[in-house]
């Protein structure tokens, strides 16, 4: 095969594929009708489902403030990757699940146990995260719609609970472990006391509560100087408190102010005892108003008075706490800066006297150093403990369960659309598979490949008989093709004879004859049919001439070749019947006579066709190809596989016979495309009846003439 060939095929390829769906659109239509039917049975009978779903959000802790006047701070998870991946196990786990068995006791109301309850729970049960959102969608799926809402509604309460216990506990553990650790402080810093102590009573020196780094003892044994320290460290003291108070009024709000000053231990404070009264009359008002009385009623309206009155009494000793406090600063400020004075001057005799303290000095800092951890401590601790006790949600449901009144399940348009998707690929699939397996002959190319045979015509499917019709028929013109192709076919002008053979029956054998013969007749041609088909002759019915005399009363009697040829209704044609059917068919045809006949008939017409059986089925086409001159073999399209073909052929060549070549029959041009050039050209090269020419070879003028003697000789030599 040259590459030009090769470029070829590749290139019908698509065209090929094209073409087998065409072919096989029955077997498609049918799986795809089997598919989509399947799909609708199994979608009907399918239990309906329901969904209903809650929109949650989960977040870490939120950052609170330490109510002490720390910093902000942050506790729990961080919204990593892995957050919501790691939510969505949290939900359908064992622990999150059972909550939801217990709290619907689901294991009585479906009659089943546990474990069986709990793995359809996990089924059923989908979460997914709302895109673009930290919304987490809780979805359930049931056949009861109330059981749907339910447990949906009960998984969302579930896993609220378990994550909160979760956080509860990982904050119980943490501040465990906190109090562990201020106790081992506290037990350090009463060993850093009991050895300051000792150093301080060894060595004679007076304790005082500062301390000084870079090599100042902070130490005198005078009297008179540690009288002056001792006023400077508590007036520095007080200056400090005092500015903490201070500052601590300045930026409390409201509520949080009074709190602070009520705590506050000073003289003519009045918010210490004036707002708990304030709390209690507000705790009773909420009293009221719970048992049923509203905002306008008499007694809420004057107990509200009497709040506003107090809250503006506890405003007002807010500020005159403050300006008060500010007084005793400023007053503090001056006496601080006169024992300054007298400190300075004392610091210098007693840092002489205290060269000597380098140890005291040391476990004094060490002592404070850790007395000032544990205090840090105990204020982590503090804060730990109040913010524990804040309220901090960090689960919400935004969209609560509902009954859905439509099932999601199934999809009817989805089952049925993908049910006719899957048909049509399965059925397209089954096509494909089919024509894999077909091994018919399906073109041209096959048949010359295999049989190694010229296809001398291709006859389009449903040919009815051309005598019957009229001669404008476009279909006569694949016959003509056909007579044509014979002509130039045949090595030898004197190969005359043709019998017309087939590998099985139903193939269109003889109406292939029939109608060859018919265009034979029409162009000059004087043509006789014999009907050897000595099984199921079929001939006489095509011209409805009795069958009851002609081959076989020839052959077997002493009967003249006149008394056995009929003239047909057309002009040149001639038929011999094949008379009564004998019990030995081949006997009679492997005969001399019916050597004699051939050689006979060869002389006396232009054409001899004859009808012979199924080669395959019976020995009788075998002994008919033997005597004639040319065989044709007439293969009806997509029917025979390939080696029965090539059995055919084989037949013929066993016995001596020349296969002339192959009539392709009953070919579908609609659904076959690759054939349509052949018979698109029928249609617009038949010619009219008046234009039908005479035989290959001859003028007009002088085919009617040579039609006509032809005619009165062989109608002479007939009879």
């Amino acid at each position: 095969m040259n590459p030009s060939q090769e470029q070829n095929e590749a290139s019908l390829h698509a065209v090929d594929y094209w073409q087998v769906i065409k072919n096989r659109y029955g077997v498609i239509l049918l799986t795809l009708l089997l598919v989509f039917m399947t799909a609708s049975v199994i979608t009907y009978v399918m239990p309906k489902k329901y969904e209903s779903y809650a929109t949650i959000e989960v977040k870490p802790r939120e950052r609170t403030i330490d109510p002490l006047g720390g910093v902000m701070r942050s506790s729990g998870p961080t919204m990593t990757a892995q957050f919501f991946g790691t939510e969505f196990e949290k939900i359908k786990s064992r622990k999150s699940l059972a909550r939801v068995i217990d709290g619907l006791n689901l294991v009585n109301k479906w009659g089943i146990d546990r474990e069986m309850v709990l793995r359809i729970l996990k089924g059923i049960v989908n979460t997914q995260n709302i895109r673009g959102t930290d919304l987490i969608s809780i979805r359930v799926r049931h056949t009861n719609k109330e059981d749907a809402r339910d447990i949906t509604a009960e998984v969302a309460r579930a896993y609220k609970a378990y994550r909160t216990e979760l956080e509860g506990r990982s904050v119980e553990i943490g501040i465990n472990e906190l109090k562990k650790a201020v106790r081992g402080q506290e037990d350090k810093v009463e060993e850093r006391r009991k050895i300051l102590t000792t150093i301080s009573r060894t060595k004679d020196i007076i304790y005082r509560g500062d301390i000084s780094f870079g090599g100042q003892s902070g130490l005198d044994e005078d009297q008179e100087a540690n009288y002056v320290l001792e006023m400077y460290n508590q007036l520095e003291g007080e200056k400090m408190q005092l500015e903490s108070q201070i500052q601590s009024l300045l930026k409390y709000d409201s509520q949080q102010l009074l709190i602070y000053a009520s705590g506050l231990d000073l003289p003519d404070n009045i918010i210490k005892s004036l707002y708990p009264q304030y709390l209690e009359l507000k705790r009773q008002i909420n009293g009221l108003k719970a048992s049923g009385l509203g905002n306008r009623h008499p007694t809420i309206i004057s107990q509200n008075r009497i709040v506003e009155g107090m809250k503006k009494d506890l405003e007002e000793g807010v500020v005159n706490l403050r300006t008060r406090l500010q007084g005793q600063l400023e007053m503090a400020k001056e006496r601080l800066a006169k024992v300054e004075i007298k400190k300075t001057e004392s610091k210098k005799d007693a840092l002489e006297r205290n060269i000597d303290t380098q140890d005291y000095v040391d476990a004094k800092r060490d002592f404070e150093t850790d007395l000032a951890l544990l205090e840090q401590m105990k204020l982590k601790l503090i804060t730990e403990e109040i913010s524990e006790g804040l309220p901090n949600e960090t689960i919400v449901v935004h969209d609560d369960p509902v009954i859905s009144d439509s099932p999601v399940s199934p999809n009817v348009t989805l089952n049925l659309v993908l049910g006719a998707v899957v048909g049509l690929v399965f059925g397209v699939g089954i096509a494909f598979f089919l024509e894999y397996l077909d091994t018919s002959v399906k073109s041209l190319e096959d048949v010359e490949m295999y049989l190694q045979v010229p296809v001398l015509a291709v006859i389009p499917k449903d040919v009815g008989v051309l005598h019957k019709q009229n001669g404008m028929s476009p279909d006569a013109e694949a016959y003509r093709i056909l007579r044509t192709n014979i002509e130039f076919n045949r090595k030898n002008p004197e190969d005359n004879t043709i019998t017309v053979v087939s590998g099985g029956a139903g193939e269109g054998k003889s109406t292939t004859l029939v109608n060859l013969a018919y265009i034979c007749a029409q162009g000059g041609y004087t043509t006789l049919m014999i009907d050897a088909d000595l099984r199921r002759p079929r001939l006489h019915t095509f011209f409805d001439i009795n069958n009851s005399v002609g081959l076989t009363n020839f052959l077997t009697t002493e009967l003249m070749l006149e008394d056995v040829i009929l003239q047909t209704p057309v002009d040149n044609l001639y038929f011999m019947p094949s008379g009564i059917l004998p019990a030995d068919a081949a006997g009679i045809l492997n005969s001399r006579r019916m050597s004699e006949l051939i050689q006979d008939v060869k002389q006396r017409f232009d054409l001899v066709l004859v009808d012979s059986p199924p080669i395959l089925g019976v020995s009788d086409a075998s002994v008919l190809a033997s005597e004639v001159d040319l065989t044709m073999i007439v293969v009806q399209h997509r029917k025979l596989p390939r080696n029965m073909l090539l059995r055919v052929k084989q037949a013929v060549e066993n016995v001596g016979g020349h296969v002339i070549g192959v009539v392709l029959n009953n070919v579908d041009v609609r659904s076959d495309s690759q054939y349509q050039y052949y018979t698109s050209y029928y249609t617009y090269y038949a010619p009219a009846e008046s234009q039908i020419g005479p035989p290959v070879g001859t003028t007009a003028a002088g085919a009617q003439q040579t039609a006509t003697a032809d005619s009165t000789s062989k109608e002479t030599d007939l009879y």
